[in-house]
């Protein structure tokens, strides 16, 4: 079981990661409530959440993992986030990978994405109808992306 780490370090990739969801899927990620519900709501989702903040065409680095993704890629907290998101891919799917952030970057958003990731233990899976999109501040200024899915399938080593 994965631990919760303390709700103040999530409270505002939450608000970013929710408001970004509503403002460009016209629903909610999770049900309305407190910024402090929201946040537990999100971190014990049933599906794969993670954001990584970032410059347009750099290596963003994880700022967010919901327990679900804490658990596929088989890491604590501290494991996954503050390291850089393309650490999420081996080096062989990382151009791949590169593609479709850059496809993100200029379109807002991605939806049905599949592709092959690696734990912090080293199992491959791949992620099957991902939705990536862009994380914006206040002012409109790109900040990162995020990523949430519910399927994902193990790979032979």
């Amino acid at each position: 079981m994965t631990t919760r780490p303390n709700c103040l370090s999530f409270v505002e990739p939450t608000r970013l990661i929710l408001s970004n969801y509503k403002r460009l899927f016209s629903r909610d990620l999770v049900p309305p409530g407190g910024i402090h519900e929201e946040a537990l709501a999100l971190f014990d989702a049933p599906f794969v959440m993670l954001s990584a903040l970032g410059s347009p065409g750099t290596d963003n680095v994880f700022n967010y993992a919901n327990r679900a993704a804490l658990q596929i890629f088989e890491a604590g907290w501290s494991d996954l986030v503050g390291h850089p998101s393309s650490e999420s891919a081996e080096p062989v799917h990382r151009t791949e990978r590169r593609r479709l952030l850059d496809e993100v970057e200029k379109h807002g958003f991605i939806e049905n994405y599949s592709g092959v990731r690696i734990s912090r233990k080293g199992r491959r899976f791949k992620i099957l109808r991902a939705t990536v999109f862009n994380l914006l501040d206040d002012s409109g200024s790109y900040v990162g992306q995020a990523a949430t899915f519910s399927d994902w399938e193990p790979l032979p080593d």
